[in-house]
């Protein structure tokens, strides 16, 4: 899979453009502010329908326009696929080969992303909001399922936790309707539990393998899911729903107290583990960011085994905050592999080495040029 061809019209700094991509590597070079970390983002919006800077979409439209229009054309196994995706005031309008579909989760899946920026490199010993979010946002583009039983989880957790308040204010008395609601929390919280305990067992395989090669065989990586549910671990779906509703029972009147659902895959976390030790607390920031790296890198794999189509890679200004092992270990895994887009003010000569026959765009202003070699630039 990879992205040929692109057209934003009013999207952030970008006024009216379209640029046709390389397969393999493109690198995205200027200086800071001129729309660099923007083109990436619109990749991203493109696949995801959402962006990860952002929870404002009113911030992706040009100032004083109404409307943001992201166009894009992938190349997939069986065919080309046409995306579009239209941001506006009333909200987002998305097609599939001219064909608008009726929800955006029927849209995400068709075009398949891996952002990686220095940011990410905080996954390890972020919150774990973070890592949550990490699962949920690359699981759901695999996952149709998975993706469908989140976004119901989602809207009965602000039903419920409005109800809550109710409840706690004396706004409401009827403890009925909290255990309806609370048999449908169940419902879609046991499928994302189970699913994300497969997701992770697999993103294990391929993470702890890349990072056995980073160290040179000294530290294995391995995860551990928290749930806040208890005994979760080797139970069916129903079992996990049961076990939630029995829960949900007990912690009813201290739901209430405290006007808030406290359990729940909203509240569950991943621990890193390097040779038996947590590395989010014994870990040093080297092994950290090695473990990040592994992690991400693991999800190209998984995401080839799953879809049988590579995904597309952005990175984000990310080399720079890499050393030259780590620089050199990312370069080798994706070269040739994966289509990936590069954000830098200017290579390292390691870079320079590593990456083979790259397309070079110069991003200026929201113009963006095709060149044909590497300028070095210090900021």
């Amino acid at each position: 899979m990879y992205l040929e061809k692109l057209e934003l019209k009013h999207f952030r700094n970008y006024e009216d453009v379209n640029v046709a991509f390389s397969p393999q590597v493109n690198v995205l070079i200027g200086k800071n502010a001129q729309g660099k970390t923007n083109l990436l983002e619109s990749i991203y919006v493109l696949a995801m329908a959402r962006s990860h800077r952002t929870s404002n979409d009113r911030e992706m439209v040009t100032f004083k326009k109404d409307a943001a229009l992201i166009r894009g054309e992938v190349h997939q196994r069986l065919g080309n696929t046409k995306l579009e995706l239209l941001i506006s005031r009333k909200g987002k309008k998305a097609k599939v080969n001219y064909l608008e579909k009726a929800r955006l989760s029927q849209y995400i899946g068709q075009l398949n992303v891996i952002l990686f920026a220095p940011e990410d490199l905080a996954l390890v010993k972020g919150a774990p909001s973070v890592r949550r979010r990490f699962i949920d946002m690359e699981f759901g583009q695999i996952d149709a399922l998975y993706l469908h039983a989140l976004t119901e989880y989602r809207a009965v957790l602000r039903q419920r936790n409005k109800y809550l308040k109710e409840l706690q204010t004396k706004k409401a008395t009827d403890k009925v309707y909290l255990e309806i609601l609370s048999e449908q929390l169940s419902e879609s919280g046991s499928q994302i539990i189970f699913k994300r305990l497969e997701f992770l067992q697999e993103l294990e395989k391929y993470a702890d393998k890349l990072h056995n090669q980073i160290t040179q065989g000294k530290e294995h990586l391995q995860f551990q899911y928290e749930s806040t549910l208890k005994e979760y671990q080797g139970k069916s779906v129903l079992e996990l729903k049961q076990s939630l509703v029995e829960q949900y029972k007990t912690m009813m009147d201290k739901e209430i107290f405290q006007g808030t659902t406290l359990l729940g895959p909203h509240r569950d976390d991943v621990r890193f583990m390097l040779n038996d030790k947590n590395v989010q607390v014994y870990g040093s920031q080297g092994q950290q960011r090695t473990a990040a790296l592994s992690v991400k890198l693991a999800e190209i794999d998984l995401m080839k085994e799953k879809t049988h189509e590579y995904p597309i890679l952005l990175l984000d200004d990310v080399l720079s905050e890499l050393d030259g092992a780590r620089q050199t270990h990312l370069l080798k895994t994706i070269q040739n592999k994966v289509q990936t887009f590069l954000t830098t003010p200017g290579l390292s000569d390691v870079a320079q080495q590593l990456i083979n026959k790259p397309k070079i765009f110069r991003i200026d202003n929201g113009k963006i040029t095709e060149e044909n070699s590497f300028t070095i630039e210090e900021e």
